[in-house]
Order: C-alpha cells, then structure tokens, then sequence
C-alpha cells in the first residue's frame, strides 16, 4: 500500500511541478507576439490559469507526503543515518521545512493571482510564484534523490 501511495505522490508531484512552472516561465517571460517556436508557446500560456491547480496539486501532495512521512522516518531515514548520508538526511530535513513554509504562503500567493488582476502586485506576484517554483523543484528533486538512495521495500 505505501508504494502505491509513494507513487500517486509522486504523479501528484509531477504534475505540480510542470503547473508552477508553466505559471512561472508565464509570469516571468510573458509571450512575445507573433512567436510560434516551441519557447514561445511555452511562455504565452495564461499564468492566471493555473492558481487553483497548483492549490489543490500542493495541498493533496503535502497531505499525501504527510500520509507515507512515518513509513519514510522508519524505514529509510534510519537507513541514511546508518550509512552516514547526513547531506540527504539534511536536504530531506530542509525540504520538510521549506515545503510547510510554502503551504503557508498559499493564502498570500492567491490573493496576488485573484481576479482581476492588480497591476501593482505584478512584481509580487512574480516573486511569490518564483519562490514556490524552487520549493516545489527542490521538494521534486529531493524526493526523487532519497527515494533513488533508498526507496520503501515492498
């Protein structure tokens, strides 16, 4: 049952990971006209559109990381503190840390993209998604590192 739940985790993880940076790479480098490159598309997507998919997809996957977070403090923590992987261990320790920051900037980073939109919270805006673009990476890449160390046994 926790592979299944470590996978639906990491699905869910996925698909915040490419809605944050969708809405990042749109907020930061708005559309340019007339581009029909693959770059250009990319970046005339509507960052307004992705806000309460990136709410739901990071709180379902804080609770669910929160759901197999026991399984994961028996069974491969211990194992890192056993090799002397102190680096991971720590990096998993920030990644705790700085993902509860981000959910509590949730309520702040949707008033910034409520409609309509307030030009004077642009800069705002930008920078709040930006910081919750790195937190979401670095949860990502933390996540797929640990479990590539040590993933749950069967």
């Amino acid at each position: 049952m926790i592979v299944f739940l470590l996978i639906l985790h990491g699905l869910l993880a996925v698909a915040l990971l490419g809605a944050i940076t969708h809405q990042a790479i749109g907020a930061w480098l708005p559309a340019r006209p007339g581009a029909q490159s693959f770059v250009g598309r990319m970046r005339s997507v509507s960052a307004p559109s992705y806000v309460t998919a990136v709410i739901v997809l990071f709180i379902a996957t804080f609770i669910l990381g929160g759901v197999i977070y026991p399984a994961y403090r028996l069974n491969v923590r211990i194992v890192l503190e056993q090799y002397e992987l102190h680096k991971a261990n720590g990096s998993f320790e920030l990644k705790e840390h700085w993902l509860a920051i981000g959910l509590a900037m949730l309520p702040v980073y949707w008033h910034l993209w409520r409609q309509p939109l307030v030009e004077r919270f642009a800069a705002s805006r930008k920078i709040v998604t930006a910081i919750l673009a790195f937190l979401v990476w670095w949860g990502f890449i933390v996540g797929h590192v640990l479990n590539n160390i040590r993933g749950f046994e069967l």
